[in-house]
């Protein structure tokens, strides 16, 4: 596991500052990998820009929050954004630093919308997956695909933690999987059903024995896969299904099948008769969600698309429904 401390090196006379709210956050769980990275750029600004004492000026911010040419409107915001909250932080400790105001942050907007799959689409996933060739030069290909493509739907996971999967992480007695190092830095417990506990134990009698810290499902070189790897293959799969895809960046995209997890998990509890409410803590801690507005938004999703289901919805869970906002 990388050591985030050894890259805390920053030379400006804010330096210290910066490297001291990084670390604030990342005991918070934020892994703050594209922000440090962003500070480094502003360490060095601020460096050349001559400051001499342990401040952020008005002058120097501006300067350095203009938006640059080849810079997206996203990249943008999150520069402006970033900034601001090292400004908070740095006259909290006692230092003079201008605040940008919230007007100042780029609005962006994104017209994407999760693909929610059917189970009939889920089936012929998975259906595809059975059926990939056999390669020998990627030999694990036909044994892998299948319980890779079923543990991303059938436990939710982000593909990252699915490919970063070791041995030692997989109990194929008690059927969980212990996720390490998540997007918020946390590990986690997630357990999967029985069926898939027999797939898991028959794939691995295929695999042979392996080393606790050995990839579980390992890629030709032994390390991990490339998700751009798994990402291709599923494109191979929606091209077998007959699905359209709508290009880099308009899905369906990998993740889809996480949001379909907890759409299909909600619908299930739904006729189940369970109380979605008292149920949401328990989906965001599977999940790996660092609070409940990421899990809401899925309560969201089942209502926009079981019409049928909208109105029963409203009444029961209105209250933790977020509403879209018109911009």
């Amino acid at each position: 596991m990388p050591n985030h401390r050894d890259t805390l090196t920053f030379h400006s006379p804010v330096g210290p500052l910066i490297a001291q709210f990084i670390e604030e956050k990342r005991a918070c769980g934020y892994k703050y990998c594209t922000e440090s990275h962003l500070f480094r750029r502003l360490d060095r600004f601020l460096c050349a820009e001559g400051l001499n004492e342990p401040a952020l000026p008005r002058d120097l911010l501006e300067r350095w929050m203009a938006k640059q040419s080849h810079e997206s409107a996203t990249t943008h915001r999150l520069r402006i954004g970033m900034t601001r909250r090292l400004a908070m932080f740095v006259t909290c400790h006692g230092y003079p630093a201008y605040i940008p105001a919230t007007h100042l942050l780029p609005r962006t907007r994104s017209n994407f919308v999760a693909r929610i799959f059917t189970h009939d689409e889920v089936r012929r996933l998975l259906e595809a997956a059975d059926h990939i060739r056999p390669d020998a030069r990627t030999p694990l290909h036909a044994p892998i695909m299948p319980e890779l493509f079923r543990i991303l739907y059938s436990c939710g996971l982000r593909i990252s933690e699915a490919l970063h999967l070791r041995v030692g992480d997989v109990d194929l007695e008690a059927g969980v999987l212990t996720i390490r190092q998540t997007k918020f830095g946390k590990d986690r417990f997630v357990p999967f059903t029985s069926t898939l506990t027999g797939r898991l134990r028959q794939y691995a009698h295929v695999v042979g024995q392996q080393s606790c810290d050995a990839i579980f499902f390992p890629a030709p070189h032994g390390g991990a896969y490339h998700r751009l790897t798994i990402y291709n293959i599923f494109r191979e799969f929606l091209w077998t299904w007959g699905i359209a895809h709508g290009g880099r960046g308009h899905g369906p995209r990998l993740h889809d099948l996480r949001h379909t997890f907890a759409v299909h998990r909600l619908m299930q509890w739904y006729r189940e008769g369970v109380d979605l409410g008292a149920k949401l803590p328990v989906l965001a801690t599977y999940m790996g969600h660092l609070n409940l507005s990421g899990t809401q938004r899925y309560l969201q999703l089942t209502a926009e698309l079981f019409p049928e289901l909208s109105s029963r919805l409203d009444t029961l869970y209105g209250n933790v429904i977020p509403r879209r906002t018109q911009t």
